[in-house]
């Protein structure tokens, strides 16, 4: 099975108060209401027969999600809308809107069998059950 690492070269600039230099400050609260963009998080089961994939994307619509099977590359991509309004009365104190993408590849060591893969998206979980191909068993020709 394949071993998917994620790379974020701005991680460890989404927290800068993990450095114990910045413990100490007043103003560490405040980077709790900063909000994150919006992530995609996948687990990736296998059997002898299957592959079973689990990706998290709540709030997104079904209709926004992709996913496209090539060999043995899974993508994933959905967009992702995000409106948040604070009212007080008829006064708008606060409007925040994000629109983004989030995409993500797999690539898995066995061909995927497209015919018979299936895909279910429920309470902002994509399940999908990707079969593998049939492998062509080789033959070792003996030479007459």
């Amino acid at each position: 099975m394949n071993i998917i690492n994620r790379f974020n070269p701005f991680g460890e600039l989404s927290d800068p108060f993990k450095d114990d230099f910045f413990r100490s400050l007043a103003w560490r609260p405040v980077s709790r209401f900063m909000e994150e963009q919006p992530m995609m998080r996948i687990d990736l089961k296998e059997d002898d027969k299957q592959y079973l994939v689990t990706a998290e994307i709540p709030g997104v619509k079904k209709e926004d999600i992709k996913v496209s099977i090539d060999g043995n590359q899974v993508a994933l991509s959905a967009e992702v809308k995000r409106e948040k309004e604070e009212k007080e009365g008829e006064k708008v104190l606060r409007s925040e809107r994000y629109h983004g993408r989030v995409a993500r590849t797999l690539l898995l060591d066995d061909s995927v069998d497209q015919a018979n893969a299936s895909a279910r998206y429920e309470n902002g979980v994509l399940e999908l059950t990707l079969p593998k191909a049939q492998q062509s068993v080789s033959k070792l020709l003996e030479i007459a």
